[in-house]
This record gives C-alpha cells, sequence and structure tokens, in this order.
C-alpha cells in the first residue's frame, strides 16, 4: 500500500528529492507528456488554421480513446518480458517508445485541410502507441519508489509531463509561426529520443513475488483482487470526477484564446511557456505538502483550489485581449492544476497491488482519461451553446460531484497509515 508517510528528517528529503530515481521519474514524465498534445492543442491549432470547423474540432477528442481502453492490452504488458537484458518493463518501454516515435513522424505527414479523415487515424497510432507507453511508465513508477516516495514521485512526474506538454504545446506553436505545422511534429518525434535514452540507462525494477504466471491469471486476478475492496466502485467514480471540471475547461482554450485576439506566440509564450513554470512550481509544492498533510487532506484542498481557478477564464472572457489577466489566469490554473494532479496520481498509486501494478493503474488512469477523450468530446458544441463564459461556469459546478465523493472514503484513508506496508490503500477499509 501507500500509507500517508512517516516523518522523515531534512536529510532524508532532501537524499530523496535529489536521488536518481527523482530525475528518472522526472525524465519518463516528459516522454509521456511530449505525445499528450500533439493530438490536443497542437493538432487543434493546425486544424482552426486550416479552416476545420469547431465542432469537429472538438470531436477530435475521440482520438483520445486509447487513454481510456488501455487497462484491456496492459494484462500482455504485465505477463510478457519481451527481452531478458532490457527485463519486463523496459524491454516494452524501449519497443513502444521507438513505435510512438514513428507514429509522431507520420502525423506531421497529414493534411487536415484535405483530409481530416487521414488525420485522425494518424492521431490514432500517435494515441495507443502514447497510452501504451503510459502504461509501462506507470507500473514502472509504482515498483521503483518505495512507498513512502509516491507523493513526491509523483509530483517530479507531473513537473516531468508538464516539461513534455510545454515542448509540444508551447514550444510547437512558437515555431508554427515560423515554420509548417508538419516540421514541428518532426522535431517533436526527434525530442522523443530523450525517452528512449532514459530506458536505455535506468534500472530494471525488481519482480513482486506472486506476479501471475499465465495470461488468464493477468487478466482475471487483478480485477477480482480489486473489486473485491470497499468502495471500489465508488472509487473508480471518484477518479473519473475529480479533475473533470479543469480537464473540460482546459482542453478547448486553444480557439478560446485565438478568439479573444491572442496570436499563436503570446499563447505559447504567456500560456505554455509562462504557465509552465507555474505547474512546476505547484507540482513541488503539491508533493512536499502530501508528505506533511498526506494525501486525504491534499486531495480535498487541492480539489476546492482547482474548482475556485477556473472561474479564472470567466475573468477572462470578460477582460478580453489582455496578457496581464491571461498570465494571471494561467498561472492560478497551473499552480493548482499542477497539486491537485500530483495527489490524484499517489491517490491512484496507493490503490494498486505490485504483483499486477500495470493492469490496476491502467484501470484507474484510463478512468483519469475520460474526461479528456469522451467527456471533452462535446466542449465545442458546449462552448457555441453557453457562450465562453456560460461554459466555464458550468465546467466549475462540475467539479462538485467529486469533492462530494471523497467524503466517503475519509475512514479508511485515515486509518491506512496503520496498514502494513505492501499492502494496497484501500486493504484497510476491507469488509
Amino acid at each position: 500500500m501507500l500509507s500517508d508517510p512517516v516523518r522523515r528528517s531534512s536529510r532524508d528529503i532532501l537524499r530523496i528529492f535529489f536521488s536518481g530515481r527523482m530525475l528518472i521519474a522526472l525524465l519518463m514524465g516528459f516522454s509521456s507528456g511530449l505525445p499528450l498534445l500533439l493530438t490536443g492543442s497542437v493538432l487543434q491549432a493546425w486544424m482552426t488554421e486550416a479552416g476545420v470547423d469547431l465542432g469537429t474540432i472538438g470531436l477530435f477528442a475521440l482520438v483520445g480513446l486509447p487513454y481510456t481502453l488501455k487497462f484491456v492490452w496492459a494484462p500482455i504488458l504485465d505477463r510478457y518480458t519481451l527481452s531478458a537484458f532490457l527485463g519486463r518493463r523496459r524491454g516494452w518501454l524501449l519497443v513502444i517508445q521507438l513505435a510512438l516515435t514513428l507514429a509522431i513522424a507520420g502525423l506531421g505527414l497529414a493534411n487536415p485541410g484535405v483530409s481530416p479523415s487521414g488525420v485522425a487515424i494518424a492521431a490514432l497510432l500517435v494515441t495507443f502507441f502514447s497510452a501504451s507507453q503510459d502504461i509501462v511508465i506507470d507500473a514502472y513508477r509504482r515498483e521503483s519508489l518505495a512507498d513512502d516516495e509516491q507523493g513526491l514521485g509523483a509530483s517530479f512526474y507531473v513537473n516531468g509531463y508538464r516539461a513534455g506538454m510545454l515542448l509540444a504545446s508551447g514550444g510547437g506553436l512558437i515555431l508554427a509561426d515560423f515554420i509548417p505545422f508538419s516540421w514541428v511534429y518532426f522535431l517533436m518525434a526527434a525530442a522523443m529520443l530523450a525517452g528512449i535514452a532514459t530506458t536505455l540507462f535506468a534500472r530494471e525494477p525488481d519482480v513482486a513475488a506472486g506476479t501471475p504466471q499465465y495470461l488468464y491469471e493477468a487478466v482475471v486476478q487483478p480485477f477480482l483482487e480489486y473489486f473485491s475492496r470497499q468502495d471500489a466502485v465508488w472509487i473508480l467514480l471518484f477518479i473519473l470526477l475529480y479533475k473533470i471540471g479543469d480537464t473540460m475547461a482546459t482542453y478547448i482554450t486553444t480557439p478560446f484564446y485565438l478568439d479573444l485576439g491572442f496570436s499563436k506566440t503570446e499563447i505559447g509564450t504567456v500560456v505554455k511557456l509562462f504557465g509552465f513554470w507555474a505547474t512546476v512550481i505547484g507540482g513541488l509544492i503539491g508533493g512536499m505538502l502530501i508528505l506533511h498533510w498526506g494525501i486525504y487532506r491534499s486531495l480535498w484542498r487541492f480539489g476546492i483550489l482547482q474548482m475556485v481557478t477556473i472561474l479564472g477564464f470567466v475573468i477572462l472572457a470578460q477582460a478580453g485581449h489582455s496578457v496581464p489577466v491571461l498570465a494571471l489566469v494561467i498561472t492560478g490554473e497551473n499552480l493548482a492544476g499542477g497539486m491537485g494532479t500530483s495527489a490524484y496520481i499517489a491517490f491512484m498509486a496507493s490503490l494498486t497491488n505490485k504483483k499486477f501494478t500495470a493492469t490496476q493503474y491502467a484501470l484507474l488512469s484510463s478512468l483519469m482519461g475520460i474526461p479528456r477523450v469522451i467527456l471533452a468530446a462535446p466542449t465545442g458544441y458546449l462552448a457555441e451553446l453557453f457562450g465562453w463564459e456560460g461554459f466555464f461556469w458550468f465546467c466549475t459546478l462540475t467539479a462538485l460531484p467529486g469533492l462530494w465523493l471523497l467524503t466517503r472514503f475519509r475512514t479508511w484513508m485515515e486509518s491506512s497509515q496503520n496498514t502494513p506496508a505492501g499492502e494496497p490503500l484501500v486493504e484497510a477499509g476491507k469488509n
């Protein structure tokens, strides 16, 4: 399990903070974050420039379906080992990263103005290999970090993730003012070499005792073990809803900024580059506060902060084209988002049994991706229906159900600190 952390000395905390394990978490986060917005905001900007209508752009969220279905093929990655030399996790990761690099370059050869369907197919390949990479990286991080290092490891992972997103989206949008979008995608494919190098030099984690020996066990046992727990279904619903408001609000923001008159360079500089540092600070603060408060209180406080900062987009809609207001809104949203995501990821890691890390984490993180994929699909139509201000008010209200569900978990989450190490967090609340 991932119990609420024990007190550590300042020297121990600094040693963990600057350890090679955290560096690996940071670099693997970079590899996970890089592909995400290449099928999101960067592709949105390319399609907007090519004259594709807003409704179609919103529907392109559906190419992210692999992020919500990755638990389907995760058991294969738990059961089989491709390379005895590299090990179970790194062997799969190397093959997947090579395929992902080729898929990103292939997307750069597509043309959204001529064939949106061809772009959709190319983008779907990117998201499939990206989701597969996430399965292995999530499992690697859970297995390579100690229980009480998961919260800080999550913050490093999130910051690396955001760095990859910054390079792809902020850097990509700025570059697109000077070079064709196709060349932007070729450069992003080359940037995946950093992830490949990390995989080659990382240490393979130990294999937990009792891991599945047959594919049937790898498919069935993770789900039987998870659904035997108290509040198992409610936990899945909570994971679905905790960041739904924040995710829906930020998914369609690129057309929002363009409608307000911001240039691509302003978006790339302020929203992506400037906002990145707010997220880095938020992620690191979040990781340290999780060590102090524990996961439950962190989820509560960060969740409320996420909900409140969505209203900043309402203020921006009223202010119009104002770079200072844009900077303030992005600072607040990214600061809260970085903190909330650190607690969110640490919570999901705490729920996994190390015997079935890839499959159980894939199940949980698949639900995490649903707001970004399925529920984000109609955001373009909602924005057209409500207007930008009404849309962001709607997103704010959708954050309330997730916070309400969190009240169900207080008893067993607070008692989990007395649970034997090595068991999943909800084992403390088992009937």
